[in-house]
């Protein structure tokens, strides 16, 4: 903890922290350090002192589309999760990395801005959106984004325009680098405040109607594979339902595993491997894996 003193209030900062109470999953093994910064200084101040002890460095948001294993993550995990302001002029808005993008679409709304209503269920950070350039109903993140600011593993500050983020089906730059997302700026349009609702409570409607959210998930688990659909792959292999341990594959949505009972991380990993062999030898197609998995 010392070494944080004078840089970070020690109310951030916990040592062997179980990451299960920081995910979505609800499983993970411990932190050695785990940070809630609230501002760029102290992202900035750990980013330094991670280099300088030459500690691994790990970075969260709000822990939705991640599984962390159950040995844990060494070094020191950032969580962006209370970086999470959101600003709004004229028809631009810039949201800090860690807010809710879900929050973030509310705002648009309450401002009559049109352009973000796909992101209207979609759980996690405004960092982990673009990150992954997230997208649902037709919509996605490269339509709406205009900049991100950035801290690199060496403490400089950059701003990176949509035009070098390579931003592609869930992919970005942002996955092959270093760089840790401080704050996004989204371009949006004005339009109809009872239209734009009025869609997002439709989107609102499909996701709560064909998705388990009554189960601690990590939301899709694999990306979509040209001209198929992952859960027509997995119902047509009799998967769903299948249960490792406490992970099962859902029998709302095939396409989700859930956290039936107490799942370990090693649950969920032997369900994916064992979901990747039996699409494999059904149907010659090699699944990969949307979902993040972190740690040892």
């Amino acid at each position: 903890m010392n070494l944080f003193e004078n840089h970070i209030p020690l109310e951030k900062v916990k040592q062997n922290e179980p990451l299960k109470d920081h995910t979505y999953i609800q499983l993970g093994g411990k932190a050695d350090i785990l940070i809630h910064p609230t501002t760029k200084d102290e992202i900035k101040s750990i980013v330094e002192i991670a280099k300088k002890q030459q500690l691994p460095l790990t970075v969260i948001g709000k822990g939705s589309n991640v599984i962390i294993k159950d040995n844990g993550i060494r070094g020191i995990t950032i969580s962006l999760s209370h970086f999470d302001q959101i600003q709004v002029s004229g028809n631009n808005m810039v949201a800090q990395s860690g807010a809710n993008i879900m929050d973030v679409s509310s705002m648009a709304l309450d401002h009559s801005l049109t352009g973000l209503e796909f992101a209207c269920g979609i759980p996690g950070s405004t960092g982990g959106a673009l990150y992954m350039n997230a997208g649902a109903y037709g919509g996605q993140m490269a339509e709406v984004v205009e900049r991100a600011s950035v801290i690199t593993k060496n403490g400089e500050v950059l701003d990176i325009p949509l035009a070098d983020m390579k931003l592609g089906y869930r992919d970005s730059i942002f996955r092959t680098n270093d760089y840790i997302i401080l704050e996004v700026e989204l371009k949006l349009a004005q339009g109809n405040k009872d239209v734009i609702s009025s869609i997002m409570q439709d989107l609102t409607f499909k996701r709560q109607s064909k998705q388990p959210l009554e189960y601690p998930s990590c939301g899709s688990v694999f990306k979509r594979p040209e001209g198929h659909f992952v859960g027509r792959l997995i119902q047509d292999c009799n998967l769903q339902g299948t249960r490792i341990g406490g992970a099962e594959i859902s029998l709302k949505h095939a396409g989700f595993i859930i956290n039936a009972d107490h799942a370990t991380a090693d649950d969920y990993l032997e369900l994916i491997q064992l979901i990747k062999q039996k699409v494999y030898e059904a149907f010659k197609i090699n699944l990969e894996t949307e979902v993040i998995i972190l740690g040892e």
